[in-house]
């Protein structure tokens, strides 16, 4: 199963509220993606483990991915380990992705940066003929290092290291966030409007995804972008594919 791009959330919905937008135009180009979840997002103020199971398989059909897979590590508790660098390693050598996306290098909920290093070293560690993983039936996996990681900016207005042009898949993008229904407040889902406020549930945050997209869109001269940071430099072919 392998696909051009895989994206890693910590949580069910990062990879909806993160990059999505990115991710259905480059499904629009042909390209395949893959989606990991490491989480359950169990302790979230809001549904449960199971519900967001369905609604992120259902996002996961909506956008078209190849695949999605959830590692099970604990909720706020998924820690730096060899355990968990090897579930994580498992998959980018089933899966071979030429591009990762992962969380936000900074953000405020404490799991996302720990996670974009996780999966950062995961995918470097990938790469290492001597880390031995196996296939189910006990042979050898092959070694298998992505060529780029970005990470995706999320709550924190994070200065962009590029943008990517999302301004034909805004609409749709807010399609598959809102797949999460358990984690809104919205008037045809009134068994969860009883549950806990958190800092998305709000009506008003829809159209603060919106704003930041429009903020990250106005330096490209286009109406929506997803802004995502690297912990490297980039390399650059030419000055005339840069817009």
């Amino acid at each position: 199963m392998k696909v051009d791009i895989l994206a890693i959330g910590v949580h069910p919905d990062d990879v909806e509220l993160g990059c999505s937008g990115t991710l259905l135009k480059h499904l629009s180009l042909g390209k395949t993606v893959g989606l990991l979840d490491l989480t359950r997002g169990e302790l979230g103020s809001r549904g449960n483990a199971e519900i967001r199971e369905q609604e992120a398989n259902r996002a996961a059909e909506m956008m078209g991915a190849a695949f999605r897979l959830n590692l099970g590590m604990p909720d706020c508790f998924a820690s730096w380990s060899e355990e968990n660098l090897r579930k994580i390693i498992r998959v980018v050598r089933w899966c071979r992705p030429e591009i990762v996306l992962a969380n936000s290098l900074d953000d405020r909920h404490p799991d996302h940066g720990r996670a974009a290093k996780l999966s950062a070293d995961a995918c470097f560690y990938s790469g290492l003929v001597k880390i031995v993983t196996t296939w189910e039936d006990g042979e050898p996996q092959q070694a298998w290092r992505p060529k780029a990681m970005y990470h995706y900016i999320q709550d924190k207005n994070l200065p962009p290291d590029f943008a990517v042009d999302i301004s034909q898949y805004m609409d749709r993008k807010i399609e598959l966030v809102l797949a999460f229904r358990s984690q809104f407040h919205l008037p045809s889902e009134k068994r969860y409007n009883d549950e806990p406020d958190t800092p998305i549930s709000g009506q008003d945050f829809l159209h603060f995804l919106r704003a930041k997209a429009r903020a990250y869109a106005r330096p490209l001269g286009v109406d929506y972008a997803e802004g995502f940071n690297v912990a490297r430099t980039i390399g650059v072919n030419n000055l005339f594919d840069l817009s």
